[in-house]
């Protein structure tokens, strides 16, 4: 029986853990190819294939101030290398892959967290 959908339980950087906000929706791309349509002058076409990232747009991560969270994810972006990104969904499904934060990543204290866009290679599940 097919599972239904529901809210990111959590999401792992390099390892360490970060509680998702339940209202957090953000839209998963597993990444690999993209194919588009080229014609030929004879009414023919031909498929061109080009390979895009994957990417997790719009996930609210909690931040613990204690933690130091911020610090650490801004850590992260700074060294600008390849890190550990593993998202697992209330369903119990986890997807994981390789990856770096993209975009502006601001800090909200009204709600305490941080919503991130992560980009990378394709992401697999586990």
């Amino acid at each position: 029986m097919a599972k239904g959908g529901g809210s990111i339980e959590s999401l792992s950087l390099n390892g360490r853990g970060f509680a998702i906000a339940a209202d957090s929706d953000p839209g998963r791309i597993l990444g690999g190819s993209k194919n588009s349509i080229e014609m030929n002058g004879d009414g023919t076409f031909r498929t061109i294939a080009e390979q895009t990232p994957s990417k997790i747009a719009g996930i609210s991560v909690q931040i613990d101030d204690d933690a130091n969270d911020h610090e650490f994810i801004q850590d992260l972006i700074n060294g600008a290398e390849q890190i550990d990104i593993s998202i697992t969904y209330y369903s119990g499904t986890t997807y994981y892959g390789q990856g770096q934060i993209t975009e502006d990543s601001e800090y909200s204290p009204k709600s305490g967290t941080m919503e991130l866009t992560l980009e990378g290679g394709r992401l697999r599940q586990q």
